[in-house]
């Protein structure tokens, strides 16, 4: 029977929804899948990372994300050592806009585990001792605070989190892999979207700057987002315009055009769809 790693095993009682869990060596591990998601960096020694019915070497340098469903294990360990960052990403906000600007956010945490099996691992970020080491020095920092709960500790280790976050983008923005290279592109066409959701795209146009046929685009950003690029783009729109009717008096109709919407009787119905009640009452609901 497939193990799965409960979310109260694993994180402080308090429900802080980060921790950092350390294995020097690691032991073996049959395939198992989470309640949560993890950034995985490892710190020495060789092993096997089985996903699913694939596995593929590991190495000192190594690093990437495992999402909750995605069943995996360790198997033939040479005195491997790991670094797990285990986070809860409906409890985090992710969706930070300057963070969106990162193609290298995109690729790393959405597009490489998606095409991991097709890039046969070789598209995951490597990196080198002094660039792993300026990553896990804010580990260090991030553990220390959790570990403490002194005073401010959620915000600071928070904080040290979304530095880790960024800082991995960066490097996976940077890499010269050719693998990564079409992973980059199509990274490139979600922050485009997110960047400017407001505006009118064209598929043709975002097929082409992915390097990629129509078809294979969509079948591709389908299988990475688990949305069609104009469902994710109505998505981020909806999403957009929630925070408009909370933060702002704009009329309704003035905000349907603002996040891209031509129709503010169309934008009405997918906002029901998306958040099971209309604009007017959404707006109603929004604390005083």
């Amino acid at each position: 029977m497939l193990r799965v790693l409960k979310k109260q095993d694993w994180f402080n009682h308090n429900g802080f929804p980060i921790a950092v869990q350390r294995r020097d060596p690691q032991p073996p591990f049959p395939r198992h899948k989470h309640e949560f998601s993890e950034i995985v960096f490892i710190t020495g020694g060789k092993g096997m990372h089985v996903v699913g019915r694939e596995s593929w070497p590991l190495s000192a340098g190594d690093v990437f994300v495992i999402g909750g469903a995605q069943v995996h294990g360790y198997e033939n360990l040479d005195d491997l050592r790991l670094v797990n960052v285990l986070f809860q990403p409906e409890n985090l906000r992710l969706e930070n806009p300057d963070l969106a600007t990162l193609p290298g956010y995109h690729a790393l945490f959405t597009l490489e585990p998606a095409w991991r099996g097709r890039h046969q691992f070789q598209s995951r970020l490597h990196l080198p001792p002094r660039e792993l080491e300026t990553v896990l020095a804010i580990v260090r920092q991030l553990e220390s605070e959790i570990q403490s709960q002194s005073p401010g500790f959620g915000f600071m280790a928070t904080a040290l989190f979304m530095q880790i976050v960024g800082q991995l983008s960066r490097f996976y923005g940077r890499s010269q892999n050719p693998l990564v290279q079409p992973l980059l592109r199509m990274a490139q066409t979600i922050t485009q979207l997110e960047s400017r959701p407001h505006e009118n795209v064209k598929l043709d146009d975002l097929a082409r700057q992915a390097g990629m046929s129509l078809r294979s685009f969509v079948r591709a950003f389908r299988a990475a987002t688990g949305l069609s690029p104009i469902a994710y783009l109505i998505q981020l729109r909806l999403s957009r315009a929630a925070v408009l009717l909370r933060t702002t008096e704009d009329s309704v109709t003035e905000i349907s055009f603002r996040v891209g919407f031509n129709d503010s009787n169309y934008f009405t119905r997918q906002f029901v769809k998306l958040f099971d009640c209309s604009p007017r009452v959404y707006r109603q609901r929004r604390p005083a």
